[in-house]
């Protein structure tokens, strides 16, 4: 039996949960609402409060699906409930972010440009800047695979370099530092 994929899923008050006949489950809640196809041979089954996710039998591929879906089932009921947060740094002389109409996020990063990223509307964003600290960009979401997607999308224009570790990093990343050619005289 799958650890994550037994465990059941405690549906908090005001989110409500349906499972459709194409095998579709849908969870609203006062975020907002999302929806995921189910594989087949998963049941999803809401009793009383919980869910629980099974599987028909114990081949390796419903293996996998079962704590995967369980995952999928399990992040949505916590996004439309509390939602997510990611906070992406901004490490470098000059690095700037800015948050124009229509969900724009302006960024610089030390190209002879600016970067326009053009944010869902699902995502909230946020860009804070205090002197003498580095811009931190706020992002937030009741879908957790959207907030990871931009998230990743903003931190790939400019990954941290390992020897001054400039660049987007998360808030809380350890990056691996190298020491250079001055260190190894």
């Amino acid at each position: 039996m799958s650890r994550i994929g037994k465990l059941p899923i405690s549906v908090p008050a005001g989110v409500t949960v349906q499972v459709s006949d194409e095998n579709v489950v849908t969870v609203k809640g006062p975020l907002g609402e999302l929806s995921q196809k189910v594989d087949p041979n998963i049941t999803v089954a809401v009793e009383d409060g919980t869910l629980e996710v099974k599987r028909s039998s114990d081949e390796k591929s419903q293996k996998a699906m079962h704590g995967l879906y369980r995952s999928l089932v399990n992040n949505m009921v916590i996004g439309v409930s509390k939602g997510y947060e990611v906070k992406l740094e901004l490490v470098g002389v000059g690095y700037r972010a800015e948050v124009m109409p229509n969900n724009v996020l302006d960024l610089v990063l030390g190209f002879a440009h600016h970067i326009y990223l053009q944010v869902p509307a699902e995502v909230k964003v946020e860009a804070k800047s205090d002197k003498r600290a580095n811009p931190i960009v706020t992002l937030k979401s009741f879908d957790k695979q959207l907030l990871g997607q931009v998230a990743a999308k903003i931190r790939s224009f400019r990954k941290p370099e390992p020897y001054k570790g400039k660049g987007v990093k998360f808030v809380g990343e350890e990056l691996r530092r190298k020491a250079g050619k001055a260190a190894a005289k």
